[in-house]
Protein backbone atom coordinates (compact mmCIF):
# COMPACT_ATOMS: atom_id res chain seq x y z
CA UNK A 1 0.00 0.00 0.00
CA UNK A 2 1.03 3.67 -0.85
CA UNK A 3 -0.28 6.74 0.43
CA UNK A 4 0.44 9.65 -1.81
CA UNK A 5 -0.36 13.17 -1.18
CA UNK A 6 -1.75 15.41 -4.57
CA UNK A 7 -1.38 19.52 -4.25
CA UNK A 8 -0.78 22.13 -6.54
CA UNK A 9 -2.19 26.01 -6.60
CA UNK A 10 -5.78 27.49 -7.74
CA UNK A 11 -6.56 25.84 -10.88
CA UNK A 12 -3.41 24.42 -11.54
CA UNK A 13 -4.93 20.86 -12.76
CA UNK A 14 -4.88 18.85 -9.64
CA UNK A 15 -8.13 17.70 -10.11
CA UNK A 16 -7.48 16.34 -13.81
CA UNK A 17 -4.07 14.64 -12.88
CA UNK A 18 -6.23 13.11 -9.89
CA UNK A 19 -8.89 11.74 -11.87
CA UNK A 20 -5.97 10.16 -14.29
CA UNK A 21 -5.00 8.35 -11.64
CA UNK A 22 -8.16 7.39 -10.56
CA UNK A 23 -8.76 5.92 -13.86
CA UNK A 24 -5.64 4.02 -13.21
CA UNK A 25 -6.35 2.37 -10.28
CA UNK A 26 -5.44 4.48 -7.41
CA UNK A 27 -8.01 5.57 -4.84
CA UNK A 28 -8.91 9.25 -4.94
CA UNK A 29 -9.94 10.99 -1.87
CA UNK A 30 -10.85 14.71 -2.36
CA UNK A 31 -9.84 16.00 0.75
CA UNK A 32 -11.36 19.57 -0.19
CA UNK A 33 -15.10 17.50 -0.28
CA UNK A 34 -14.48 15.93 2.54
CA UNK A 35 -14.05 19.47 4.37
CA UNK A 36 -17.12 20.66 2.75
CA UNK A 37 -19.11 17.12 4.04
CA UNK A 38 -18.07 18.02 7.50
CA UNK A 39 -19.27 20.88 8.02
CA UNK A 40 -23.06 20.28 6.38
CA UNK A 41 -25.78 19.80 8.47
CA UNK A 42 -25.24 16.39 10.38
CA UNK A 43 -20.85 16.57 9.69
CA UNK A 44 -18.83 16.10 12.46
CA UNK A 45 -17.46 20.06 12.34
CA UNK A 46 -21.47 21.47 11.57
CA UNK A 47 -22.29 22.46 15.29
CA UNK A 48 -18.63 23.71 16.03
CA UNK A 49 -18.40 25.94 12.71
CA UNK A 50 -22.32 27.22 13.58
CA UNK A 51 -21.83 28.34 17.31
CA UNK A 52 -17.97 29.90 16.22
CA UNK A 53 -18.66 32.09 12.90
CA UNK A 54 -22.93 32.10 13.00
CA UNK A 55 -23.04 30.18 9.35
CA UNK A 56 -21.83 27.04 7.54
CA UNK A 57 -22.37 28.73 4.00
CA UNK A 58 -19.22 28.26 2.67
CA UNK A 59 -19.27 31.60 0.24
CA UNK A 60 -19.79 33.86 3.53
CA UNK A 61 -17.37 31.44 5.56
CA UNK A 62 -14.65 32.07 2.84
CA UNK A 63 -14.93 35.88 2.20
CA UNK A 64 -14.92 36.02 6.27
CA UNK A 65 -11.90 33.71 6.77
CA UNK A 66 -9.48 34.41 3.40
CA UNK A 67 -9.19 38.15 4.85
CA UNK A 68 -8.09 36.88 8.09
CA UNK A 69 -5.06 34.44 9.14
CA UNK A 70 -6.75 34.07 12.50
CA UNK A 71 -10.18 33.31 11.31
CA UNK A 72 -9.08 31.12 8.65
CA UNK A 73 -6.80 29.20 11.30
CA UNK A 74 -9.63 28.77 13.34
CA UNK A 75 -11.76 27.41 10.94
CA UNK A 76 -9.47 24.82 9.83
CA UNK A 77 -8.48 24.10 13.67
CA UNK A 78 -12.55 23.21 13.69
CA UNK A 79 -12.28 21.24 10.07
CA UNK A 80 -9.69 19.56 9.41
CA UNK A 81 -9.55 16.90 12.12
CA UNK A 82 -12.61 15.28 11.00
CA UNK A 83 -11.64 15.44 7.20
CA UNK A 84 -8.26 13.55 8.20
CA UNK A 85 -10.18 11.45 10.22
CA UNK A 86 -12.89 10.90 6.99
CA UNK A 87 -9.91 10.56 4.64
CA UNK A 88 -7.60 7.87 6.55
CA UNK A 89 -10.64 5.61 6.75
CA UNK A 90 -11.19 6.09 2.89
CA UNK A 91 -7.71 4.79 3.04
CA UNK A 92 -7.64 2.39 4.92
CA UNK A 93 -10.91 0.81 3.62
CA UNK A 94 -9.06 0.84 0.40
CA UNK A 95 -6.27 -0.71 1.74
CA UNK A 96 -8.21 -3.81 3.05
CA UNK A 97 -9.38 -4.40 -0.40
CA UNK A 98 -6.46 -3.40 -2.48
CA UNK A 99 -3.68 -3.96 0.04
CA UNK A 100 -1.07 -3.13 -3.04
CA UNK A 101 -3.17 -0.25 -4.08
CA UNK A 102 -2.19 3.42 -3.73
CA UNK A 103 -4.57 5.80 -2.22
CA UNK A 104 -4.13 9.44 -3.65
CA UNK A 105 -5.69 12.37 -1.48
CA UNK A 106 -6.22 15.47 -3.42
CA UNK A 107 -6.10 18.63 -1.45
CA UNK A 108 -5.21 22.37 -2.14
CA UNK A 109 -3.60 22.70 1.02
CA UNK A 110 -1.58 19.68 2.37
CA UNK A 111 1.98 21.72 2.49
CA UNK A 112 0.15 24.98 4.13
CA UNK A 113 -1.05 22.40 7.01
CA UNK A 114 1.62 20.38 7.39
CA UNK A 115 -0.50 17.11 6.12
CA UNK A 116 2.23 16.42 3.56
CA UNK A 117 4.23 14.96 6.11
CA UNK A 118 1.24 12.00 6.46
CA UNK A 119 2.12 10.71 2.71
CA UNK A 120 5.10 8.66 1.33
CA UNK A 121 5.07 10.85 -1.85
CA UNK A 122 4.02 13.95 -2.76
CA UNK A 123 2.97 15.30 -5.98
CA UNK A 124 2.94 18.66 -7.11
CA UNK A 125 1.04 20.14 -10.33
CA UNK A 126 1.58 23.26 -11.88
CA UNK A 127 0.77 25.44 -14.86
CA UNK A 128 2.15 28.49 -16.37
CA UNK A 129 0.67 31.52 -14.14
CA UNK A 130 -1.47 32.82 -16.79
CA UNK A 131 -3.26 29.79 -17.78
CA UNK A 132 -3.78 29.28 -14.03
CA UNK A 133 -5.75 33.16 -13.98
CA UNK A 134 -7.67 32.08 -17.65
CA UNK A 135 -8.45 28.13 -15.81
CA UNK A 136 -9.65 29.94 -12.65
CA UNK A 137 -11.82 32.99 -14.57
CA UNK A 138 -13.59 30.19 -16.70
CA UNK A 139 -14.36 27.81 -14.13
CA UNK A 140 -14.89 29.92 -11.10
CA UNK A 141 -16.63 32.82 -12.93
CA UNK A 142 -13.93 34.77 -11.31
CA UNK A 143 -13.27 38.39 -12.15
CA UNK A 144 -9.35 38.47 -12.98
CA UNK A 145 -9.00 41.14 -9.72
CA UNK A 146 -10.21 38.16 -7.96
CA UNK A 147 -8.45 35.62 -8.91
CA UNK A 148 -4.97 37.44 -8.75
CA UNK A 149 -6.46 38.49 -4.95
CA UNK A 150 -6.88 34.27 -4.33
CA UNK A 151 -3.21 33.55 -5.79
CA UNK A 152 -1.90 36.52 -3.62
CA UNK A 153 -3.36 34.64 -0.89
CA UNK A 154 -1.80 31.22 -1.79
CA UNK A 155 1.39 29.56 -1.09
CA UNK A 156 3.51 30.59 -4.53
CA UNK A 157 3.32 27.62 -6.54
CA UNK A 158 7.34 27.56 -6.88
CA UNK A 159 7.93 27.22 -2.96
CA UNK A 160 4.88 24.43 -3.29
CA UNK A 161 7.60 22.19 -6.05
CA UNK A 162 10.09 22.08 -3.51
CA UNK A 163 7.83 19.84 -1.66
CA UNK A 164 7.17 18.27 -4.26
CA UNK A 165 8.62 14.70 -5.36
CA UNK A 166 7.02 14.74 -8.35
CA UNK A 167 6.18 17.44 -10.61
CA UNK A 168 3.33 17.23 -13.34
CA UNK A 169 2.83 20.36 -15.27
CA UNK A 170 -0.21 20.58 -17.05
CA UNK A 171 0.57 23.61 -18.88
CA UNK A 172 0.42 21.54 -22.26
CA UNK A 173 -2.17 19.07 -23.77
CA UNK A 174 -4.24 16.53 -22.17
CA UNK A 175 -2.00 14.11 -23.66
CA UNK A 176 1.49 15.32 -22.64
CA UNK A 177 -0.55 15.48 -18.83
CA UNK A 178 -1.69 11.78 -19.22
CA UNK A 179 1.90 10.73 -20.02
CA UNK A 180 3.60 12.48 -17.12
CA UNK A 181 0.98 10.89 -15.03
CA UNK A 182 1.04 7.31 -16.24
CA UNK A 183 5.23 7.62 -15.71
CA UNK A 184 4.60 8.96 -11.99
CA UNK A 185 2.13 6.32 -11.53
CA UNK A 186 4.72 3.22 -13.21
CA UNK A 187 7.55 4.79 -10.71
CA UNK A 188 4.63 4.38 -7.89
CA UNK A 189 3.83 0.85 -8.78
CA UNK A 190 7.73 -0.22 -8.75
CA UNK A 191 7.97 1.27 -4.92
CA UNK A 192 5.03 -0.90 -3.94
CA UNK A 193 6.91 -3.70 -5.90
Amino acid sequence: MLNIGLTGGLATGKSSVGRILADLGCCLIKYDEIGHQVIEPGGEAYEAVLREFGTVDRRQLGSRVFADPAQLAKLNALVHPPARARARALAEAFWREHPDGIAVTEAAILIETGSYKDYEKLIVAVCRPEQQIERAMARDGLSRTEVLDRLSRQMPIEDKVKYADYVIDTSGSREHTLEQTRSIYQDLRSIIR
